[in-house]
């Protein structure tokens, strides 16, 4: 039997609303097990991120509040590692929120650093690190 730990955490109510929304969408019965199991995701994604090696292309995507003062955090980031960056592309989805997609290639190691760096960001609320490696680029055009 697996020992259970009670925690406390606070969210934003919003937050909490559309997520109670998907447990009701995906039939979870309770909040805890949905809560779980985002965290087993989490945790998934974060391993998987750090096995990847060798060169790298692929997508950063940023969503952030640029009234924080993310934008110029975000852009000095880039600025260091800007020979791993082929393009930026960034979109206004809100007065307050802006979307940021990067084009990388090079060492995985640094692109996960160069991510890694953005997400400890304030301001900045969600970070995706999306990539292949070249043999696998070639596979896909066969």
């Amino acid at each position: 039997m697996t020992t259970m730990t009670r925690i406390s955490m606070s969210l934003p109510s919003k937050l909490l609303e559309e997520f109670d929304e998907v447990l009701r969408n995906r039939g979870y019965q309770s909040r805890s097990k949905g809560i779980r199991d985002a965290i087993k995701d989490y945790i998934v994604r974060y391993r998987w991120m750090n096995e990847m090696e060798g060169e790298r292309t692929g997508i950063v995507s940023v969503i952030y509040n640029h009234h924080t003062g993310a934008m110029e955090e975000i852009a000095d980031i880039q600025h260091h590692y800007r020979e791993y960056i082929d393009a930026v592309m960034r979109v206004h989805l809100t007065e307050k929120h802006r979307l940021e997609v990067l084009v990388v290639r090079g060492d995985v190691a640094e692109i996960r650093e160069l991510t890694e760096r953005m997400m400890g960001l304030r301001g900045v609320e969600h970070v995706r690190l999306t990539s292949v490696s070249a043999e696998e680029e070639v596979e896909y055009e066969r």
